[in-house]
């Protein structure tokens, strides 16, 4: 029996670099933006928005239980310069249920 399955597709927004080449304004124009698509949301996706710079010590400790949580420090992410400002502009936003999840400049 399948208890769960994760399907995992990685993307940039048209209009923006990839991360190694992104600055830090376009990252938090590429935050706001996917924060008010995620806001959108209703029915099923409705959600959650975590943005990593603001949240609290109660939010993270909760996202790193439930397997949530990326964090910086990948020696990859940090050698191609996708670590930059860490950790302005990314968050995480998950539906009520956690079962639909959206990482925001982490690596794409």
């Amino acid at each position: 029996m399948i208890k769960s399955t994760r399907i995992r597709v990685g993307r940039n927004l048209k209009e923006f670099p990839l991360g190694p080449a992104i600055t830090k304004e376009q990252r938090n124009q590429i935050e706001q933006k996917v924060v008010q698509a995620c806001n959108s949301f209703d029915g099923e996706l409705k959600g959650t928005f975590y943005s990593l710079s603001s949240m609290t010590a109660a939010q993270q400790e909760q996202l790193i239980a439930d397997h949530f949580l990326f964090k910086e420090g990948d020696r990859f992410l940090e050698a191609c310069g996708l670590n930059r400002n860490w950790p302005e502009g990314r968050g995480i936003f998950h539906n009520n249920e956690k079962t639909f999840l959206v990482w925001v400049n982490e690596e794409d």
